[in-house]
């Protein structure tokens, strides 16, 4: 392997940087849209429905993205993913009302499920299948560094500088991105899947337990993140804190059950225990909101945050064994499906439950959801072999 390819080549390193430089704009305005959507106005539903609408068209180009692959390439896809995340995000400064804060949010989704598929397929497309664990958990370092620094930032920036510069900025660092995508070049050999295996729908079932624990786990941690600043609307520190605690606690996840994948052979086998450790993580939240916030607060975001980052990297790896090498684009395109649709109806679906009931509800709800899922998982074919699938 020379010094151009696998995880620790130009091509592979390029497409970290524009990730993060993507997903720092993402990250950014994660927490702070819906903020803005209730300054002009809008209820918990309304808020939350931001961030569904994100995920909403997110999910609708996902589908679509294997295809563009093959007519585009992974560079063109991956660029104009980046130039729609970031471009519409200054015109959020234009209104705080719901109709136009939605608009700009369907926009900015196009754009995120582009950079989704393409980065995550290329985690595959550029190592050989031996580094797919590593490599797919420094793509999880590139996604959840932004928001570990990003997530909570937010919030505090806005207190500080304004909206406003809060949206410039996330548009710029997307922008920014672009500059490293005509590095990127996948190895000779290798290209996008062909058309007949663009459809996330061609699932085998060995691939239903991941896609299971990805869409519950996202249902959660998409309700925590979008609720947690204004579930305790008082203790702006120790949410920042809370948010920082999950984006940390993700990264610790993915980065381990990287190593348990490629070194132990563990592949498929987290998925079960992460998601246990979100509940509980959940159930420490609720718990947290009834006494008023405090260190219990950042101690269930944490739990949250590593359960399911476990869950995303051995989601990934046993999504990319299940649906073969033909079909790396698809098997990206179903992981980044299930977690952005997660993400969209847990702040939609919770949202719901908290307008009548309270947050600590939602989260509640999220909590048992997650254990429903844990059952399903424990009851879904296994192999006992890396990835929950059989032999390619």
């Amino acid at each position: 392997m020379t010094t151009t390819t696998g995880i620790t080549g130009t091509a592979f390193r390029l497409m970290l940087g524009a990730t993060v430089l993507g997903f720092g704009g993402y990250a950014l305005l994660l927490a702070v849209v819906p903020l803005w959507a209730a300054a002009g106005g809008a209820g918990a539903l309304g808020a939350g429905a931001t961030t569904g609408v994100l995920m909403a068209t997110t999910v609708a180009t996902q589908l679509l993205v294997p295809w563009l692959l093959v007519r585009l390439g992974y560079r063109w896809v991956l660029a104009l993913g980046l130039l729609f995340l970031g471009a519409p995000a200054p015109l959020l400064a234009l209104s705080s009302h719901l109709a136009p804060v939605l608009a700009i949010s369907a926009v900015r989704g196009v754009g995120f499920g582009l950079v989704t598929v393409a980065g995550s397929a290329l985690v595959a497309e550029l190592v050989p299948a031996a580094q797919h664990g590593r490599a797919a958990g420094r793509y999880g370092l590139a996604v959840g560094l932004p928001q570990l620094v990003l997530l909570a930032a937010g919030p505090a920036m806005v207190d500080r500088l304004g909206f406003a510069v809060v949206f410039v900025a996330a548009g710029v660092l997307p922008l920014l991105g672009l500059l490293l995508v005509p590095g990127i070049r996948v190895p000779a050999g290798r290209a996008p899947d062909p058309p007949a295996a663009r459809v996330p729908g061609s699932l085998t079932r060995w691939a239903v337990p991941p896609v299971v624990a990805m869409l519950t786990c996202s249902i959660a941690q998409g309700g925590l993140i979008t609720f947690l600043p204004l579930a305790v609307p008082d203790a702006g520190l120790l949410v920042a804190l809370a948010l920082l605690a999950t984006s940390a606690g993700g990264l610790l996840g993915r980065l381990v059950a990287g190593e348990l994948v490629d070194r132990r052979g563990w592949g498929g086998r987290l998925l079960a225990p992460g998601m246990l450790l979100a509940a509980i993580g959940l159930v420490v939240e609720v718990a947290a909101i009834g006494s008023g916030g405090g260190v219990l607060l950042a101690v269930g975001a944490a739990a949250v945050g590593v359960g399911f980052g476990a869950v995303q990297n051995d989601a990934l790896t046993a999504l990319f064994t299940a649906f073969g090498r033909a079909r790396y684009g698809a098997a990206s395109a179903a992981w980044n499906i299930a977690f952005d649709a997660g993400t969209g109806l847990g702040a939609v679906g919770l949202g719901a439950v908290a307008e009548p009931f309270g947050f600590g509800a939602a989260f509640a709800t999220a909590a048992a959801l997650l254990c429903g899922g844990v059952l399903a998982v424990r009851l879904g074919p296994r192999s006992g072999v890396h990835g929950l699938a059989p032999p390619r």
